[in-house]
């Protein structure tokens, strides 16, 4: 498909997955732990989607919240599908909708490249409430963000033209770095205000400024 194509991270850049765990942190675990318990889980997710086979997503959600649950000493009670089960109800982020629509209207193709299952998606997808035009995720392709197989499959489907695309991402780690290894152009939503990052191609601080920075990268 021809045109210019805006390629999107779901979890952390449209959705807020790190208000969504710590959620369920909170209250398996308690609130004055959550944080600490993020941060962890931060670093066992990605060591999950690291093996081979490639474990789901819902899969990976579970075995980490047992990891933590065992690193902390607490039983679970029947509760390690509390991340998976809760998922749907994550929310978006406010600005979301009003940015994805405005790209629609500007001419633009939307594809959602996303480190999760098909069913997990589509929920949070319709929290944002905006269609997309390509939907890549993990358990479909064999391999988790930041491996290249998400952006092969999105050149693949979508016939996209490189020099129309861009990509947009809240994770350094599963975004940026990967789509400049990749010479992808690649805006970086800074929500946490870690930046500045030379890898980013532009940096904003949420959404609300992407229209006007993807007509400039690729104007019509």
């Amino acid at each position: 498909m021809a045109g210019r194509w805006a390629s999107f991270d779901c979890y952390g850049t449209l959705v807020d997955w790190d208000g969504g765990v710590s959620a369920q942190l909170a209250r398996l675990f308690g609130a004055e732990v959550a944080p600490r318990l993020l941060a962890r889980y931060h670093e066992l997710e990605p060591e999950l989607q690291a093996e081979s086979p490639t474990p789901t997503y819902r899969d990976v959600l579970t075995r980490s919240l047992e990891a933590l649950a065992a690193d902390e000493g607490v039983e679970l009670d029947g509760e390690a599908d509390a991340l998976w089960r809760s998922l749907a109800s994550w929310p978006a982020f406010p600005e979301a909708r009003d940015a994805l629509d405005e790209l629609r209207a500007r001419g633009w193709s939307i594809a959602v490249l996303s480190n999760t299952d098909p069913d997990f998606l589509d929920a949070s997808l319709a929290q944002v409430g905006v269609p997309v035009d390509l939907k890549i995720v993990a358990s479909a392709i064999g391999s988790y963000k930041p491996a290249p197989g998400h952006w092969q499959a999105f050149f693949a489907a979508s016939g996209a033209d490189p020099a129309s695309h861009v990509h947009v991402g809240a994770s350094l780690f599963h975004d940026v770095e990967p789509c400049a290894a990749l010479g992808i152009p690649c805006v970086w939503i800074d929500r946490l205000g870690e930046g500045p990052d030379v890898r980013a191609t532009r940096t904003l601080p949420d959404l609300s400024g992407l229209p006007t920075t993807l007509d400039d990268l690729v104007p019509s």
